[in-house]
């Protein structure tokens, strides 16, 4: 169900927002309207565009959940951060961002993002700037640049509503997603901190719950810790060397194997991957012959 805040449309996602899909926004400004992340179903967009004016098209970052039915839309409408562009632009960069070296994986996923995601190279696009104020006719809108999830990844402020749109910072009970190879945990921690400090009294994120009428409270620290746990696991489970497939099998960031197996099992290296890059350079970890050991700080004797 559509609920409508001012001239802010909140377009629940089918599935209840959940991948494949993602929770919408339509913005009615009086000299400029805008879709935010065509992604919520085809028959609400394919509603929407038949009676309401879309001038532009915003992208949150480039992740194929976010842009599943940009087809709808003339090219010429697209808006992104120009960080997060070059996937757009050809279905191979995509997949190299996302890490996906094995050719029947990337055979798979090619097949996946035209057929379920009507994947078009995108030539062109306007390109939003971090921290600009758009005004689209009694609507403001600030560009919060919030990387770590992507690169280019912006959340939107409209000041006079007072309402945030945090994208995929959607404080689900997961955890963050920072598994791409551009993705980064400092960068995601940092947009966290920022978004829990803009002063809103509504919240829409892109999935599951999707709208905070209430400050999210406790829910901001209990989605940061999530990134702590994962790497307190990866800690204990160090007590002895491991390779990188004894850690991947133990399943320490999504708790057990799950189906489809291809997915959640490149998912399971992405981010635990990641974690153990981020533990080596922050020498919590070092990494001998093959085998990830636990850096044993040791304490002076009193």
């Amino acid at each position: 169900m559509d609920i409508q805040l001012g001239k802010i449309r909140f377009i629940r996602g089918d599935n209840g927002g959940k991948y494949p899909f993602s929770h919408s926004v339509y913005l009615e400004g009086d000299n400029t309207c805008v879709v935010i992340d065509p992604s919520c179903g085809l028959q609400q967009l394919t509603e929407l565009k038949e009676k309401k004016k879309v001038d532009q098209v915003w992208l949150s970052h480039w992740h194929e959940d976010h842009m599943g039915f940009l087809n709808l839309f003339d090219k010429g409408t697209l808006r992104i951060a120009e960080r997060d562009f070059l996937p757009l632009t050809d279905l191979e960069i995509f997949l190299d961002w996302y890490g996906i070296k094995e050719e029947q994986l990337r055979e798979l996923w090619k097949n996946v993002m035209l057929n379920n995601f009507n994947y078009q190279p995108q030539n062109t696009a306007w390109f939003l700037q971090d921290d600009e104020v758009i005004d689209l006719g009694s609507l403001r809108v600030q560009v919060i640049p919030t990387p770590g999830h992507t690169p280019g990844h912006l959340s939107f402020f409209f000041p006079d509503e007072e309402i945030l749109f945090l994208g995929d910072y959607d404080l689900t009970s997961f955890g963050p997603w920072y598994g791409d190879v551009y993705s980064s945990i400092e960068q995601t921690i940092e947009s966290i901190h920022r978004l829990k400090n803009i002063p809103a009294r509504r919240w829409i994120a892109s999935h599951n719950a999707g709208l905070f009428e209430k400050n999210p409270g406790s829910l901001w620290n209990d989605y940061e810790n999530v990134i702590y746990q994962r790497e307190e696991r990866i800690l204990n489970f160090l007590d002895k060397p491991k390779t990188l497939e004894q850690i991947l099998s133990a399943w320490l960031i999504y708790g057990r194997p799950r189906e489809p197996k291809e997915f959640f099992e490149f998912n399971e290296r992405a981010l635990a991957g990641k974690h153990l890059d981020y533990l080596e350079r922050h020498r919590k970890i070092a990494l001998n012959q093959g085998r990830y050991t636990r850096v044993e700080i040791l304490k002076p004797i009193k």
